[in-house]
């Protein structure tokens, strides 16, 4: 087989996809570099097919290789494990664009694996992965309706700058993934620090542009090395009475689909499903009639709801396109965490907790990026039971991303380490579900933080909007505010916006059409952020301004040493800060720049902690005067301590200015008394004089 590649100048390197070398008994693999990242993505076809099949049976394992950037694996196991969180977002990255272009009636498991094999730390590897798993589709032998391309935009002083670099975009006010075809976009991710509605539109402008050029680029090396594609396998069978099924169907669902409440609805369409699935249950024997009829019944529900909404502008639940659901908010709805929210929107409703801990609580990560740690850390939980349902309770993918967009929206207003020296841990607890669950997730951690005493820069909410269209080039459409699930699984796009009143902090948006004019994109916008405004002035009637910090959070205290001091602090093997944490029972934490943070369970413990670092850090000062406390009484004099772990010596002469016969007719151990320091001999002794209640008048 021969080698094949195309190049495009992509910034300061050519972006190179090459097919023919690797992998070749896959269905389709090409090597992509760009830079020093490399992907090689694979796809391969099951050999068997199941007939029949609605959805297309497709899983994307994106994974890193720790030798990409010349690391071995930390732990105790030196081998990759299982997916880490960024991996499952990379690899919904790539699924949620490329699903919708598969034929269902290709009947086949596809299984899509791109592995990162080398990584430079300035060039993305994401990026790189969603064009590699499509050209090595494309050139395949499995149908599909691609390629499918993807940028990231970033909007840094002013400008925007395509596929940026890691430093890049820790730097940029915007940071946003595009996905899509030559058609238009499909999918849109990504977080911002209040940016407007305009920069959004002027960011998704500009990704459409190198989206198509990249659509280009893999079609050029489809006519150099495409395979042909195989042949589809659909049903030659059609569901017999289905004229007669329809039209008995059709009223019975719409009143069944307009009843209030999602689990009313859902009783009332099951009556009418096994109300006719009786009637016909010698056809539906047949399991492929079986599933036609489920298919026709899905169709009509589809047709009614859609009408609905452009005819009439009655939502499932009867409200209008732009109304929201009524809202609750409670806060500190648990008598023991730090802090706590219930988030209620309709028939959704998110348990958010908010626990702060020591910079040790922080979440670690290990990978091909460089090692980090962040101090916000937020965790989204979606149980059966928020949806009436059974199952085993598990993190999947569902719950990593959708956690993870809640974090990204909320983020920008946490405040840094600098600001609040607490790693702060929010958990969203979805209790009901019925649309937008993740935007939920980020009303309800932002009261749940405040509640908890976070001083949080501005308050942020979320909404989801959705849009039905109809005709060619949606000549009619409708943008829903607040979707439901229903609304999501029937309608044409999923678009989920956050941020505070000033701008947006987090983006995602699925797109089921080809894609969206300008003019659909400005109107959701505005009407996200309207929406968007309504939630955030129904939060502050909760709450409009942290709590007071919980008493049971730790007490953080900080301070600066000098940077020559930090040996003595820690001591040989940490022994000397060991020893400070186990007497005052606090955390110890100290920066290379001298910053000491102290975490303690109670303000004392905290403090004489504090108390104690000074003292070890702390070089006296003559002239000084110091509350000295009584160690030792000696003829000639006492010796007291005026920090900790540094004691001088106050001479029987310098107790008075009268004459004194004894020390203890002065003074007695433990007695804390002010003293002044006159010197530090040339051997470092240190010589005190007592401050008596007449002279420190």
């Amino acid at each position: 087989m021969a080698v094949e590649r195309v190049t495009y100048r992509l910034g300061d390197a050519d972006l190179i996809l090459e097919t023919g070398k690797i992998g070749k008994q896959a269905n389709g693999c090409v090597y992509a570099q760009w830079g020093g990242a490399a992907i090689i993505a694979t796809i391969c076809a099951s050999s068997t097919v199941t007939e029949g099949q609605d959805f297309v049976p497709v899983t994307v394992e994106y994974n890193e290789k720790f030798y990409a950037a010349g690391k071995i694996p930390g732990g105790f196991v030196k081998r990759e494990g299982r997916p880490k969180d960024k991996e499952i977002l990379v690899s919904r990255l790539i699924d949620r664009p490329m699903r919708p272009l598969f034929e269902p009636s290709f009947g086949h498991e596809l299984q899509i694996v791109p592995t990162c094999v080398s990584a430079d730390g300035e060039h993305t590897q994401d990026i790189l992965a969603v064009l590699a798993a499509s050209a090595a589709t494309c050139i395949s032998d499995i149908p599909f309706h691609g390629p499918v391309a993807a940028c990231r935009v970033g909007f840094l002083d002013g400008k925007y700058v395509i596929n940026p670099t890691f430093k890049q975009i820790e730097e940029a006010d915007m940071e946003i993934v595009v996905a899509g075809t030559k058609d238009g976009f499909t999918m849109v991710e990504g977080g911002a620090n209040e940016v407007s509605e305009e920069v959004m539109l002027g960011a998704l402008a500009e990704a459409e542009k190198f989206i198509k050029e990249m659509c280009l680029l893999q079609e050029e090396l489809v006519k150099k090395a495409g395979k042909e594609k195989l042949p589809l396998n659909p049903l030659d069978v059609t569901l017999e009475n289905a004229q007669a099924i329809e039209d008995e169907a059709t009223p019975l669902l719409k009143e069944a689909c307009f009843q209030d409440g999602k689990q009313n609805r859902g009783i009332a369409i099951a009556k009418v499903q096994n109300q006719l699935a009786e009637k016909y249950a010698e056809q539906l024997s047949d399991p492929i009639q079986a599933k036609l009829f489920c298919s026709l019944m899905d169709d009509i529900q589809y047709k009614l709801l859609r009408k609905s909404i452009l005819d009439d502008g009655v939502r499932i639940d009867g409200r209008k396109c732009d109304e929201i659901r009524p809202i609750s908010c409670e806060i500190n709805v648990l008598p023991m965490p730090h802090g706590s929210a219930l988030f209620t929107r309709g028939e959704t409703q998110s348990l958010a907790v908010c626990t702060l801990g020591t910079a040790m609580d922080e979440q670690t990560y290990d990978d091909i990026d460089g090692d980090r740690s962040e101090h916000f850390i937020l965790h989204y939980n979606f149980p059966p039971y928020s949806v009436g349902e059974t199952g085993k309770l598990t993190t999947g993918r569902r719950e990593i991303g959708h956690g993870n967009l809640a974090r990204r929206s909320l983020a920008p207003m946490v405040p840094s380490r600098e600001e609040f020296p607490y790693t702060v841990r929010v958990v969203s607890e979805i209790m009901e579900s019925n649309g937008s669950s993740s935007q939920a997730s980020t009303c309800g951690g932002c009261l749940s933080m405040l509640a908890a005493g976070v001083p949080m820069k501005k308050m942020v909410a979320g909404i989801a909007m959705g849009l039905i269209t109809e005709g060619e080039h949606y000549e009619r459409y409708k943008i829903l505010s607040d979707i439901l699930g229903e609304e999501d699984h029937l309608g044409d796009m999923d678009f989920k916006v956050a941020g505070t009143e000033d701008g947006i902090t987090g983006f995602q948006m699925d797109i089921k059409i080809p894609g969206v004019t300008t003019e659909i994109m400005k109107n959701a916008l505005e009407q996200a952020r309207v929406g968007r405004m309504h939630i955030l002035g129904k939060m502050k009637e909760c709450i409009d301004k942290p709590a007071p910090l919980s008493p049971r959070a730790p007490q953080i205290l900080t301070m600066k040493i000098p940077v020559d001091k930090i040996g003595a602090l820690i001591g040989p093997g940490g022994k000397n800060v060991k020893a400070l944490c186990t007497q005052y029972g606090v955390t110890i934490n100290t920066d290379d720049d001298g910053t000491v943070t102290i975490y303690g369970k109670t303000g004392i413990a905290a403090e004489a902690a504090k108390k104690a670092v000074k003292g070890i850090t702390e070089d006296p000062e003559v002239g000084t005067i110091y509350q000295g406390t009584v160690k030792r009484i000696m003829e000639f004099g006492a010796f007291i301590e005026i920090l900790p772990g540094k004691e001088g010596l106050c001479h029987i002469s310098k107790l008075s200015r009268q004459r004194v016969n004894k020390v203890t007719d002065v003074l007695k151990e433990g007695q804390v008394i002010p003293v002044k320091l006159l010197e530090v001999d040339k051997q470092g002794r240190l010589n005190l004089s007592y401050i008596d209640a007449l002279e420190t008048k």
